[in-house]
């Protein structure tokens, strides 16, 4: 399987002690519907970039922004375009992954979608996102498949680290970060669901009870090998949420340190 890691420029340098598979994470949409970009390496080239969707203003139009993704990719060689859209469904940036995905393929590059917004596109990868509080792991990639095809799927693989109250109706839990998660999990059992593909564990502070859902480097690997066996190739993973993960993620980088 192809995993991508994805990084910001100030952790490119890390990021490619790991994998020259980068996802270079360095736009998003500005005012007028122009491209914003973070600075980038004079000499870097190569890998996927993604566009964020953080503050984007109404975009009228979306011409003007699919042609500056295009010559961006021509300038650095970059061999396609990864949205990372995490608000709300918006119909405008629904135009734009239709309209991207005709200027990008037309060239030769690659275009990425999440899920949302798959029915816009026909060619482009969809990004299956792996955090999930409910259901199966394994269920949930056996349908996107049934549906989309394993060819065009490629797993965003979120590192879950994510609280919840007992009982929780809404569904609806608090992100941790890693060092808030060890400090919960210090001194409480863990236990692993097959059905979530994550770990778990409970705790009782001050007369509340919590239910902890997380990732590791062992849950990770398990959901590559589940997508892997269903035909999935591909898959994205983020830096910093996964930096003490990535000597399991990507174990031919400790061979060659060995």
């Amino acid at each position: 399987m192809q995993l991508y890691l994805a990084a910001t420029p100030d952790r490119l340098e890390s990021a490619r002690q790991y994998t020259r598979h980068l996802v270079h994470v360095a736009c998003r949409i500005g005012q007028g519907g122009h491209l914003l970009a973070r600075p980038l390496p004079p000499w870097l080239r190569g890998g996927l970039v993604s566009l964020s969707d953080e503050g984007a203003p109404p975009l009228s139009a979306a011409a003007p922004l699919c042609r500056e993704l295009l010559y961006l990719c021509g300038r650095r060689h970059f061999s396609g375009v990864v949205l990372d859209f995490e608000q709300p469904f918006r119909r405008d940036l629904e135009e734009l992954c239709r309209q991207l995905e005709r200027t990008l393929t037309a060239s030769g590059y690659r275009l990425f979608v999440p899920e949302a917004y798959a029915a816009a596109t026909s060619r482009s990868t969809i990004l299956l996102c792996t955090a999930l509080s409910g259901g199966t792991i394994e269920e949930r990639m056996q349908g996107s498949v049934a549906q989309y095809g394993a060819h065009r799927l490629a797993l965003d693989l979120q590192r879950l680290a994510m609280e919840f109250p007992l009982p929780c109706p809404s569904g609806s839990g608090t992100p941790l970060s890693i060092e808030a998660l060890r400090q919960h999990m210090a001194g409480h059992p863990v236990y692993f669901s097959s059905e979530l593909c994550t770990r778990y564990f409970t705790r009782t502070q001050n007369g509340t009870t919590t239910f902890t859902l997380f990732d590791d480097g062992d849950t990770m690997k398990r959901k590559l090998s589940l997508a892997q066996n269903l035909g999935i190739e591909e898959a994205l993973v983020m830096l910093p949420e996964s930096e003490d993960l990535l000597g399991t993620l990507f174990p031919e980088h400790e061979k060659e340190r060995s």
